[in-house]
């Protein structure tokens, strides 16, 4: 069988915005469906978040705004949470894009909290729902702690204020939303450098889920593992390349290469270590909503040279194609 070798290439503006134009490695031609690189253009964003957790768009609307950019394969992957997927998924039919099924998980390991994202997973998979739903749970157990340490600071109502911007699962950023409001900080940003962290007013030590736990949920309801944004998490050479030993021990698959929280340096960094561990490298916006997000989706760079894009051999790859009156991701946001 004949293959066509596709990179990923990109075209810049004058505004330094970019479209992706990309396919997998070794990609089979099958029925003459590839005869080069520009009949299978798209845009890819695999690390998104709704309403069912601390998004502001519902997922209908993450659809629609995705759309609008130019993205043509999304995972929606909200916290500890799949209920969003099939009003995304509707939404994404109607929009003519892919939707991969997704979820964030919280993990506790050595002490710190991680995020591991899990992508193409079977949302009914018993295990996985019935693992989210203690997280879930332990979620508000949280909450409450966090509500009487900013209360012995000084900041009243914060839980009342919290579920007032929570319409899902109840997290930090409902708290930050709240103290934003309440007038302690002039941004969500700049209440993380006050509050909610380690060895601030409304910090609370939580236990989530175990790594190994975690990864089996979503390894054995057949998706696929990926560390999320590595670069946020403040745990120093040694114990990045013990967490990534144990990661590929345990069935994780990918690394988060390029995301919305990384810097330019940190894309080299980590896309040095998926090569290192044999990993593959995932890039995802990690969009959160207008305002409230890192970068805007369809603006990612693409990956480091060298990496093995996480989809490679997904078959949704041959069916993506962008219509000639695409709208263009370089188009100012609606």
């Amino acid at each position: 069988m004949r293959e066509v070798l596709a990179l990923s290439v990109f075209c810049y503006d004058s505004s330094c915005a970019t479209r992706l134009y990309t396919s997998c490695s070794s990609l089979p031609a099958r029925h003459g469906l590839l005869h080069d690189v520009s009949e299978s253009r798209f845009l890819i964003d695999l690390h998104s978040h709704s309403t069912v957790s601390d998004g502001t768009l519902t997922p209908a609307e993450l659809v629609r705004h995705a759309a609008a950019q130019g993205v043509r394969l999304l995972a929606l992957t909200d916290h500890d949470d799949v209920a969003g997927l099939d009003e995304a998924r509707r939404s994404a039919d109607e929009h003519g894009m892919h939707l991969i099924p997704g979820v964030e998980i919280s993990v506790t390991w050595k002490r710190r909290t991680l995020h591991i994202v899990g992508l193409r997973i079977d949302p009914t998979y018993p295990p996985l729902v019935e693992g989210l739903a203690r997280i879930r749970a332990g979620r508000h157990i949280r909450a409450q702690g966090m509500a009487a340490s900013l209360q012995a600071a000084g900041v009243e109502g914060s839980l009342e204020g919290a579920y007032r911007h929570a319409k899902g699962i109840i997290s930090r950023t409902h708290f930050a939303r709240y103290l934003v409001e309440a007038g302690y900080a002039s941004d969500t940003r700049k209440v993380f450098k006050r509050f909610l962290v380690k060895g601030k007013p409304g910090y609370y030590e939580h236990h989530w889920a175990d790594l190994d736990e975690a990864l089996g949920w979503i390894t054995e309801s057949g998706g696929v593992a990926v560390l999320a944004h590595p670069g946020r998490y403040d745990l120093g050479r040694t114990n990045m390349l013990l967490l990534l030993e144990e990661f590929r021990a345990l069935g994780g698959s990918a690394i988060e290469v390029v995301t919305g929280s990384h810097t330019p340096d940190q894309f080299q960094e980590f896309g040095k270590l998926a090569r290192q561990f044999s990993l593959k490298a995932s890039l995802g916006s990690d969009y959160h909503g207008p305002g409230h997000t890192y970068i805007e989706m369809g603006r990612l760079p693409d990956l480091p040279h060298g990496c093995v894009p996480v989809w490679q051999d997904w078959p949704e790859l041959e069916k993506l194609t962008v219509p000639a009156d695409a709208p263009s991701p370089l188009s100012p946001s609606t």
